[in-house]
């Protein structure tokens, strides 16, 4: 499994989050959507009509996506926590037939939401890489 059991109640705990693309041209995009973590370790983007979307033409062209949610958990004191994803990323169909955009962790970045987890900035931010 690609993220820890805090990261993953803090993924479940939340409705929208942001995938960010870029075109085969680099032009970026980013796009807030309603998403899933997969029994895998994927995370599964849905939307309206994603086949019409710019991020679904980027990840068709690229096959890669970043990915990020975050809050914050107070402001007094300010506490602000998150996941964010960086990986392969595909266009792909569900069991249903919905269109939906999968994208399989290379890195993981996570703030305030891994006790005693060994930190790389600030002092508050965890990153590893993920191993297939």
């Amino acid at each position: 499994m690609s993220f820890t059991d805090a990261e993953i109640a803090y993924l479940r705990s939340q409705h929208l989050g942001r995938i960010a693309t870029a075109s085969a041209k680099g032009t970026p995009d980013v796009a807030p959507v309603t998403f899933e973590v997969l029994a895998d370790g994927r995370l599964e983007i849905s939307g309206l009509d994603n086949p019409k979307t710019i991020k679904w033409r980027n990840v068709e062209a690229t096959q890669k996506a970043a990915f990020v949610v975050d809050d914050l958990a107070t402001v007094d004191p300010w506490r602000p926590r998150g996941v964010k994803v960086r990986g392969f990323a595909s266009a792909d169909r569900d069991d249903a037939g919905r269109a939906v955009i999968r994208i399989r962790p290379s890195t993981i970045w996570s703030w305030a939401l891994n006790v005693g987890a060994e930190t790389h900035f600030a002092g508050t931010i965890e990153r590893r890489e993920v191993e297939d």
